[in-house]
């Protein structure tokens, strides 16, 4: 019947994708032994590539990331509150 896709943890991700780095071995070895498509092998390794660099970002990164997000969040809300204080004043002057 219907088949379950299976679900890989991280840490197995990360060590197929080291070891397509290393290079040793082929991609469609590497699949075989890990018993995964060889697609999902080169998936890992290039999504590790790209995000390598955000490794060594440390928290700077991650904190004025998130500070970027609450500050986008309090201007949202602050033009939210500009707008229903600017429609009650006209309905007040009426």
């Amino acid at each position: 019947m219907s088949k379950k896709r299976r679900q890989y943890s991280s840490e197995f991700k990360a060590k197929v994708a080291l070891a397509a780095l290393k290079g040793d071995e082929t991609t469609s070895a590497l699949a075989a032994r890990f018993e995964v498509h060889p697609s999902m092998v080169s998936q890992w390794k290039r999504e590790l590539l790209d995000n390598a660099a955000g490794l060594f970002e440390g928290s700077s990164g991650k904190a004025a990331q998130k500070s970027q997000e609450e500050i986008d969040t309090l201007y949202r809300e602050i033009g939210k509150l500009t707008v229903e204080r600017d429609f009650l004043s006209r309905r007040l002057d009426r």
